[in-house]
């Protein structure tokens, strides 16, 4: 499975003679790389919120969520792997001219805002786990991403090993904590069922929106679209629909284990959290403290803390691929990996350093909640050129998008942009 050094970024080679499984093994990992940015902080700030508050009630809107994220992330798939394009390049060739710029600049936001939930989960977490205080944390965080780009000179295979490596160690870290809260199940499961209720609710509505902005990242669609060129088959012409079967799986399989994730923090938070005496634990730090002598042990907290930040951290590298990804798509601009980190980072570290020095504690997970309503408002401006451009016959081939596909990805994004519409008007409501 070695890697083969063509243009930007290394290629693993499939070749046409392999059996299934071997073909797969040399897919699979692109779609833990995007995966990670479904479990991110911001995630985590969410899903805490909306267990602490109606417990296991919106856990069908992580699961709707997460099919959209599926849905989109297998698009990106499609668009990739039949265009040659990435979501970025494709948007700058084939939509009209003036929204090129507009466009960039909307992603270049989402990215900051993404890196911006990673650098203050990273910050909560080192100051969990090793007493760091928060302004420390946060400046220790403009720096630590550069060791992880290290990474980069291995290639990538060997990226993909050390991310999903700290996925799996996330997954587990929840696994174990589910194990000692030992939920009720039968309530877990009537949590899936979808309730009209949250659709009127005010502060229902709210947290739902807030999930499915934290679920559906907008950086992901760029990065996923230009990973999967990272696999070179040797057939092209009969490679292009096993390829893009293969890595279909691959993105379903990762999102599956993203989905448990963000399942399993909202039902730690309602069932260690719902209906407890005093107000709705929502604050990251506070949950942590909680957790041992709630669940009578000490590992439980210590396991959050891990979890958190290696989610911070394995976040973080996607969104400095994410960024470059768009700019060079849109600008045809390619900056080394260390500038294009610390450009990202800084513009993440100010907000971060003054809300910490300024509002302290309860002020950064403010911000990191705010950081979730940014990325939420910028997903329509990704979504929709994505599914347009996979309906496209000319540009798309004989992967074209089906119809039932075209309806379906349509009836997603204009669910996204209602509910997000929502969202913006209920955060403006809240201000004024």
């Amino acid at each position: 499975m070695e890697d083969r050094s063509q243009g930007r970024q290394s290629t693993v080679w499939v070749p046409a003679d392999g059996s299934g499984l071997s073909k797969f093994l040399r897919v699979f990992g692109p779609g833990y790389l995007v995966a990670v940015g479904y479990m991110d902080p911001g995630n985590w700030a969410t899903d805490l919120a909306a267990g602490s508050h109606y417990g296991y009630k919106l856990l069908w809107v992580v699961g709707v969520s997460s099919l959209m994220a599926m849905l989109l992330q297998s698009l990106c798939c499609r668009l990739g792997i039949a265009s040659g394009m990435d979501l970025a390049e494709a948007c700058a060739k084939k939509l009209p001219s003036p929204l090129r710029i507009p466009l960039w600049l909307l992603a270049e936001l989402a990215i900051v805002a993404c890196d911006l939930a990673e650098l203050v989960g990273s910050a909560i977490a080192l100051q969990l786990l090793f007493g760091l205080p928060l302004p420390w944390g946060v400046a220790l965080t403009a720096l630590d991403t550069l060791l992880l780009l290290l990474l980069q000179r291995w290639g990538i295979r060997r990226l993909e090993a050390v991310v999903i490596a700290m996925v799996a160690l996330i997954g587990g870290c929840f696994a174990v904590e589910l194990l000692l809260l030992q939920p009720s199940w039968p309530a877990i499961g009537r949590g899936f069922i979808p309730q009209a209720s949250t659709l009127i609710n005010g502060g229902e509505l709210f947290l739902a929106a807030g999930i499915l902005g934290a679920t559906v990242m907008p950086h992901n669609l760029y990065l996923h679209s230009s990973l999967v060129k990272s696999r070179q088959w040797e057939s092209q012409q009969d490679g292009r629909r096993e390829a893009l079967t293969f890595s279909t799986l691959d993105a379903l399989l990762a999102l599956s284990l993203a989905f448990f994730v963000n399942a399993a923090i909202l039902v730690l938070a309602g069932g260690s959290f719902y209906g407890r005496p005093g107000p709705p634990v929502t604050d990251l730090s506070q949950a942590y403290h909680l957790l041992t002598p709630i669940l009578g042990t000490s590992i439980a907290s210590v396991l959050f803390g891990v979890a958190l930040l290696a989610s911070g951290q394995s976040s973080t590298l996607t969104a400095t691929m994410a960024g470059q990804v768009v700019m060079e798509g849109f600008l045809n601009i390619r900056l080394p990996d260390w500038q294009r980190r610390l450009l990202t980072r800084c513009l993440a570290l100010i907000p971060a350093m003054v809300t910490v020095i300024v509002l302290g504690d309860l002020g950064i997970n403010n911000l990191l909640v705010f950081s979730q309503v940014l990325l939420s408002l910028q997903l329509p401006f990704a979504a929709i050129p994505l599914v347009w451009l996979c309906s496209q016959p000319g540009l798309m081939g004989e992967l074209v998008a089906p119809r039932w596909l075209q309806l379906v990805g349509w009836s997603s994004a204009a669910v996204i942009v209602l509910i997000n519409g929502a969202l913006l008007i209920s955060t403006g409501a809240s201000i004024w």
